[in-house]
């Protein structure tokens, strides 16, 4: 079923004055959950925490907010009433005990959930079933691991079911060669019950910017469905209870593909011999090229690799030849010693590319479409060999995805496409039976003179209206309400994409003296991290912290600015990638929403005061305390493996995970971090060493404040759905969220 909120839109008063709250506005939908008790035994007794539903919330109290009070029973019997908060230390309780929980309402009580066993060791290990070993075509062997993780109900049931992707051992960034093995996608419920698995199949390379999934319940049927891009040789194991194999079936590819020739036993991954012919064929087709036709680019390859003109067009193969073999052997290398492309091979930069919509519940292809925009070419046009890296299939094949609430009720999926150079999204509805395309955002191509030689990044593209975007976005983005209209935007890094599709802002700055182009009017440019919330509740809106790498010829090396406007509040140069950075409320005294960032940008508060040049870390954040400050996850490092671990600025380590791993190198970060049971803070989910099982750790800290659960909260929900997304960030709620919360500017769902 769907559960739909009225939310209480925040707007500014004249005078610049702190939002105050109007009238209702619409009904949001979202999920209807389960109370999601859960009880875990401590040292202490055992703990219980579990939901306050979003529709139950009647007001606000001084530390949280009002709705019903809480009957607790043990083994049958009431042990407790709770009215300011939703979780309970049961000090007399065992590990044999059997707890309920019930809200009470005018007097009665109503809603007696599930009854549970307290979980041991302070975790619950979810099994999983891992993928078979495999070996390239290279001959080199991989193996598996569980990488990241999201969450929806998928039967309707108001119990989380959990998708898992699998990464390869061999997994690769888009700039790396090498082949790599499938990825795939599992479907689990709580329990440990494979429902389903999804197999990208050979012609979806691994990595963390290839996969992006959206789980969603996106037709408001109360039933979740996933989102993912695949391609020819895509299919759906399913299993029976007893797990074994039921059935298998391969997506359905577009009449027009299959009328072309394509079919799933097709295998698109280039050999470096493949490599060198699909050279040969490029070079051989030159004379035709659109670009060269419309004489923005060297109307033959001598003149674009600098060298005598010899050939007559259009080439023979032998001159093809000639001239692949000086690109590869003498002109790449030239270029950078890097530059390695008799051995690049692995790559996917030819055949269909699709986005397929599944059912949740049981794997089954509802529709397929072409994705949209298609990679045209191997990266020729998106600048990937006009760097001094020369990086064919690099910026072409950056993705991303998330959720959003573009008419501000019901949500829809965004899938995009490049942030370096051409930079372009879309909005899809789901309606149960086909997509319908909500609107196109597309930069159009970066101009170049030479597309062997040439500097496309921070220069526009060619569309009008977006051209800016080029080179805003970053390795994730957020959707939020930047303009308090009730409608989600699209924060693309460092341009915003308006709930309609129109451009809302793209941040430019002067740059500094010591920069390398002083008093230049520049972008912000990419970055790796970015950060949308209220991060400083004493002025007006949200806000967005992003870190930005364009070294010398960024204006900022991280900077917080106005979420509605675009506008640089503060921020600091540093003349270099400035990697990693994080918000969060990790010195209470100090109002707001701490700042850091890496490389000398430091700590900062809110209102933009330097604190110091000592930093937490940056992977991921997590909600755990019971005061509502910020925690930090760590666990990962270039050289060490050591296990995830829940730090706290003031207090250190509160949480170990012995026996269990990060993901993705240096970034560190669990499967997921999320609100997916109890009380309003968030729980780790993170892979067992051995990837047996995901294993979910419960904060049993015991909290008086009293606030429903994020998830009924639009844009953290829509955020948890793209906390996979490339480099995961963590996900933000539309209001302020810290020690200091002031409840009154809380929403209320009606």
């Amino acid at each position: 079923m769907v559960f739909t909120i009225a939310v209480v839109l925040a707007t500014l008063v004249p005078g610049g004055s702190p939002p105050v709250l109007a009238a209702p506005a619409h009904a949001v939908q979202l999920e209807r959950l389960d109370r999601g008790l859960v009880a875990v035994g401590t040292g202490e007794g055992v703990f219980l925490s579990w939901r306050l539903l979003g529709h139950e919330v009647t007001g606000r109290t001084a530390t949280g907010m009002a709705g019903p009070k809480f009957h607790v029973l043990r083994d049958g019997k009431r042990i407790a009433t709770v009215t300011d908060s939703t979780n309970y230390l049961d000090r007399d309780g065992a590990s044999t005990s059997s707890y309920r929980v019930a809200a009470v309402e005018r007097g009665k009580q109503t809603g007696l959930s599930a009854a549970v066993s307290p979980w041991t060791n302070g975790f619950y290990n979810l099994p999983l079933r891992k993928p078979a070993d495999g070996v390239t075509p290279a001959g080199e062997a991989y193996t598996y691991s569980a990488n990241d993780m999201s969450v929806g109900d998928f039967d309707g049931d108001g119990q989380y079911e959990y998708i898992v992707k699998w990464d390869p051992s061999n997994s690769k960034d888009v700039s790396q060669v090498g082949y790599t093995g499938p990825v795939y996608i599992d479907a689990y419920e709580l329990d440990g019950t494979l429902l389903y698995r999804i197999d990208l199949g050979v012609n979806i390379r691994a990595g963390a910017h290839y996969t992006q999934f959206l789980v969603y319940d996106f037709d408001g049927d109360g039933r979740a469905e996933t989102m993912v891009k695949t391609a020819p040789g895509t299919r759906t194991i399913s299993y029976d209870r007893a797990g074994n194999v039921a059935s298998q079936r391969f997506i359905t590819m577009p009449a027009q593909d299959v009328r072309a020739g394509f079919s799933h036993a097709d295998d698109y991954r280039l050999s470096a011999e493949g490599y060198y012919e699909h050279v040969v064929d490029m070079f051989r087709g030159w004379h035709k090229h659109l670009e060269v036709l419309a004489g923005r680019w060297p109307r033959t390859l001598e003149q674009a690799f600098g060298i005598a003109p010899r050939y007559s067009y259009p080439l023979s193969r032998t001159d093809a030849e000639a001239l692949a073999d000086h690109f590869i052997d003498v002109y790449a290398p030239s270029r950078s010693s890097r530059n390695n492309l008799r051995a690049f091979a692995g790559f996917i930069v030819d055949g269909p590319e699709y986005l397929t919509v599944f059912d949740g519940a049981t794997g089954r292809e509802l529709q397929t479409v072409h994705y949209k925009p298609g990679r045209h070419d191997d990266g020729l046009m998106w600048g990937d060999y006009a760097m001094s890296r020369i990086e064919p299939g690099n910026r072409v094949d950056r993705f991303l995805a998330t959720v959003a609430y573009l008419d501000g009720r019901r949500p829809s999926a965004i899938f995009a496409r490049g942030y370096y150079t051409r930079a372009a999204l879309v909005a899809y509805r789901w309606d149960g039976r086909r997509l319908r395309e909500e609107w196109h955002v597309d930069s159009g191509w970066v101009p170049m003179t030479n597309p062997f030689n040439d500097s496309p990044h921070g220069r526009d593209g060619t569309h009008p209206e977006y051209r800016t975007i080029t080179t805003q976005g970053v390795h994730s983005l957020s959707t939020s309400d930047v303009d308090g209209d009730g409608k989600h935007e699209i924060v693309y890094g460092a341009a915003t994409i308006d709930h309609d599709g129109g451009l809302l802002s793209s941040s430019f700055a002067i740059a500094p003296p010591q920069s390398g182009v002083p008093g230049q009017n520049v972008r912000l440019g990419h970055g790796d991290a970015l950060h949308v919330t209220d991060i400083d509740p004493r002025r007006p809106g949200l806000e967005v912290f992003q870190v930005h790498e364009g070294g010398t010829v960024a204006p900022y090396g991280a900077a917080l600015r106005d979420a509605a406007t675009g506008g640089v509040i503060y921020g600091k140069y540093t003349g270099v990638d400035t990697g990693r950075g994080m918000v969060g409320d990790i010195i209470p005294e100090e109002p707001g929403l701490e700042t850091w960032a890496s490389n000398g940008v430091g700590l900062w508060t809110a209102d933009g005061d330097f604190v110091s040049s000592t930093i937490p870390g940056t992977n991921q954040s997590i909600r755990w305390a019971a005061d509502m400050t910020t925690q930090i996850v760590n666990g990962a490092a270039a050289t060490t493996v050591e296990p995830p671990r829940i730090e706290d600025w003031r207090r250190g380590v509160l949480l170990v995970a012995d026996g269990a791993l990060a993901n993705n190198s240096t970034k560190g970060n669990p499967c997921l971090v999320a609100d997916i049971l109890g009380d309003w803070r968030e729980e780790m989910l993170v892979r067992t060493a051995d990837s047996t099982a995901v294993r979910i750790y419960l904060s049993t800290e015991v909290t008086d404040r009293k606030l429903y659960t994020l998830m009924h909260d639009k844009q953290y929900r829509a955020e948890v759905a793209r906390q996979q997304t490339t480099y995961n960030q963590p996900s933000y709620t539309s209001f302020y969220m810290g020690s200091d919360i002031d409840w009154s500017r809380v929403p209320v769902p009606r």
